[in-house]
């Protein structure tokens, strides 16, 4: 279940009005929250800053309109995920 998106924030953001894909959807926005959560060292709520909900947003996007390609690749997101990395020595 999404922590920190809505069905219906994901559905605006891709302009999608009926329920037939909510499903398809909602398993997008988990598998895009836990790539994100995972890269920023994060756990994500409601609450999670703007950059990283756009992140989550925009690897949800990919994913719906390239179906049939391979997992989106975080360097789309790559800028809004570098501040919340935790540096490693």
């Amino acid at each position: 279940m999404p922590q920190s998106l809505t069905l219906a924030e994901a559905k605006g953001f891709l302009r999608v009005a009926d329920t037939s894909e909510d499903a398809l959807v909602t398993l997008m926005i988990d598998a895009a929250e836990a790539r994100v959560a995972a890269a920023a060292g994060l756990t994500l709520t409601p609450a999670a800053p703007a950059p990283l909900r756009l992140a989550i947003l925009t690897l949800v996007a990919h994913a719906y309109a390239q179906r049939d390609a391979s997992d989106p690749p975080l360097s789309l997101v790559e800028p809004w995920l570098a501040p919340y990395r935790k540096a490693r020595l």
